[in-house]
């Protein structure tokens, strides 16, 4: 650490940190309750919101990724034997 925790500018700085922590952990929170509240819209007019989350999950995930996951997926089955399960 470049500077003693016990300066005054040192004290400001991390009290500075601390405050904007916390207000971003207040933003997320706020975003999370209205996320919860487009899912619940979405439930509300049909749609399912299991499905949704795989949506999303997948819009995270690039291309290579998505292929590679569902080859292996597709793998797994196979030696299983539930090769039946293929989408």
């Amino acid at each position: 650490m470049s500077e003693d925790v016990t300066s005054p500018n040192a004290a400001k700085l991390l009290k500075s940190f601390i405050d904007r922590i916390q207000r971003l952990e207040e933003e997320k929170k706020e975003v999370g309750e209205q996320i919860k509240e487009v899912k619940s819209e979405a439930k509300a007019n049909g749609f399912d919101v299991k499905t949704i989350n795989a949506v999303l999950a997948l819009c995270k995930k690039d291309a290579d990724t998505i292929t590679e996951e569902a080859s292996m997926l597709e793998v797994y089955l196979e030696a299983l034997g539930l090769s039946h399960l293929k989408g």
